[in-house]
């Protein structure tokens, strides 16, 4: 059995997984084919992938009973000791749509705190 996901890939590239896959949900594909087929179908995703993101699971022979490939993916997997795990990228993933952070209120606020001493209007100073 394998499962395939996909994010921003062409239209194409989506048919022709139809003919051998059963598709869930929008991107996600599950089915049951030889290794063969598997290997096939991977490679015509990484050909015509693009720009898009995807991750297969499929069903291996061993302790975990799964393997993962991923095409521009996030996440990468990872083999520890005989077991296959993803890793997590190492710094927050920056969303484009959102790549301003902070809203201007937020920042006013932050750094607001920031800029004034620990002693502000505290007369110690003065005395003495």
């Amino acid at each position: 059995m394998i499962v395939i996901i996909l994010t921003a890939c062409p239209p194409g590239l989506r048919g022709h997984l139809t003919q051998w896959l059963f598709e869930l949900s929008a991107g996600v594909y599950v089915g049951h084919v030889s290794a063969r087929v598997r290997e096939r179908l991977w490679s015509r995703v990484m050909d015509m992938a693009g720009p898009g993101r995807a991750l297969m699971v499929f069903q291996v022979r061993g302790e975990q009973r799964l393997s993962f490939v991923a095409h521009d993916h996030h996440w990468t997997p990872v083999d520890v000791e005989g077991v296959t795990l993803m890793r997590r990228p190492v710094g927050p993933v920056i969303n484009p749509a959102v790549a301003g952070g902070w809203s201007k209120a937020a920042k006013r606020r932050r750094f607001g705190r920031r800029g004034r001493s620990p002693h502000a209007g505290d007369d110690r100073d003065q005395l003495g």
